[in-house]
């Protein structure tokens, strides 16, 4: 089976706030960093399989820190751990103000993604090797974030035959 390392993944995006960015709290819109996300970890998830890939799950986005109009945003994004076909994606927002050069952990998530071959079919992907205490720590407690997906997939699919498709004004 291939093998790539997680450094051959990694990839970062930094961009500045602009105030057209922000909320009516003088914060980044979340779901502009949501966008940012996404798109950083395609990338990433890409970059490992070197195929198209598409977004199966946004795991998790925890918000942890307000990014200001004074900061910057770095995300570092890299594939943690791979099933056979999927891929899980960890993204790192990192905060710089630009003015005091103090730098935050403002945001973390974990996004899954499955690579598709010229038929938009699952293909195999190669598996990850990690190397950093950072890459290890979360190569190894990858296979829980996989079975709470599975958990929570499985509750979405019974919560959604309860759903109805119809909308009051109809």
């Amino acid at each position: 089976m291939e093998q790539r390392y997680v450094k051959e993944s990694r990839r970062y995006k930094t961009s500045r706030i602009f105030p057209t960015d922000v909320n009516n709290h003088n914060t980044l819109f979340g779901g502009k960093l949501m966008a940012y996300i996404d798109d950083i970890a395609s990338i990433a998830a890409s970059k490992h399989c070197r195929r198209s890939v598409v977004t199966a799950s946004t795991d998790s986005v925890d918000f942890l820190q307000p990014i200001r109009p004074t900061d910057s945003v770095c995300l570092e994004s890299f594939v943690t751990w791979t099933g056979k076909s999927s891929m899980e994606v960890f993204v790192k927002v990192i905060t710089e103000d630009l003015k005091t050069a103090e730098r935050r952990i403002a945001a973390t998530s974990f996004l899954t993604f499955v690579a598709l071959d010229e038929n938009r079919r699952p293909v195999n992907v190669p598996q990850v090797i990690p190397e950093t205490p950072e890459e290890i720590r979360l190569h190894e407690t990858a296979e829980h974030r996989k079975e709470m997906r599975a958990q929570r997939r499985e509750q979405s699919k019974k919560f959604a035959d309860v759903l109805t498709t119809v909308f009051p004004w109809e």
